[in-house]
């Protein structure tokens, strides 16, 4: 099976000849790909039947440039039905990579890292930005091999209250030990928003804040999730729901 990779640049039409981006770039010359090898690229535009990926052929192999020239489009659409925002006052550690990881191959269209009262992991100013990009990067990796046509986006890390005090679209939940169990709604919405907590779970103050901020409190079985398990789960029973 050829390599696949994103490239964040138009891939418009066949025929088109480009140099491939630094991160590519690199990935190509560590598979030790050559001058005619098939190469699979997408560039997370479009929707519905405009998105898709492009088969494209090696041409030059540099220590520096790999050249490709498009070859075909093939539409694809692998999106869940309703575009799913995951809120998540960010666990500690490594568990937002995995997080990221995750909820990216279970087809989350954005995730939002929010800073709460109980936060271990807080993040602020440029180690914030840093984080975020390594988080879009591990997404763009994730999308790569799961097979998706669109990466999701990482949202700037915002304080849960200031988040919650701006307007939001769509559908809303928030996970809640002891709320009544998930159920679809009866028209399945265009955008959906999950937000949960953090390790120990959000305050009461918070949990009453995104209530008052129009998100349903949803419970999710008898057992507590850790901070990781939670949103993916809710995510995976969409995708199996509604997929």
């Amino acid at each position: 099976m050829p390599a696949r990779l994103f490239v964040d640049l138009p891939l418009t039409a066949a025929g088109q000849v480009l140099d491939l981006p630094p991160g590519p770039t690199r990935h190509a010359q560590v598979l030790r790909l050559q001058p005619g090898d098939a190469i699979t690229l997408f560039d997370g535009r479009g929707d519905g039947a405009l998105a898709g990926e492009w088969t494209a052929e090696v041409t030059q192999m540099g220590r520096s440039v790999v050249q490709v020239v498009l070859r075909q489009f093939t539409p694809l659409d692998r999106e869940l039905p309703t575009a799913v925002t995951l809120a998540v006052v960010m666990p500690a550690n490594d568990r937002m990579d995995f997080l990221v990881e995750k909820a990216t191959e279970l087809g989350a269209a954005a995730l939002q890292p929010l800073v709460g009262e109980r936060s271990v992991l807080r993040l602020i100013g440029e180690r914030a930005d840093k984080k975020v990009a390594h988080w879009q990067g591990v997404a763009q990796a994730a999308a790569e091999q799961c097979g998706r046509t669109r990466v999701p986006m990482l949202h700037p890390v915002r304080p849960l209250n200031s988040w919650l005090a701006a307007p939001l679209a769509g559908h809303r939940w928030v996970a809640s030990p002891g709320a009544a169990a998930v159920r679809a709604p009866s028209e399945r919405p265009a955008q959906l928003t999950l937000l949960t907590g953090p390790e120990g779970g959000l305050s009461p103050a918070e949990l009453a804040a995104a209530v008052a901020a129009g998100f349903e409190p949803v419970g999710l079985g008898p057992r507590i999730l850790r901070a990781d398990t939670a949103p993916l789960s809710l995510l995976a029973w969409i995708g199996l729901g509604w997929g």
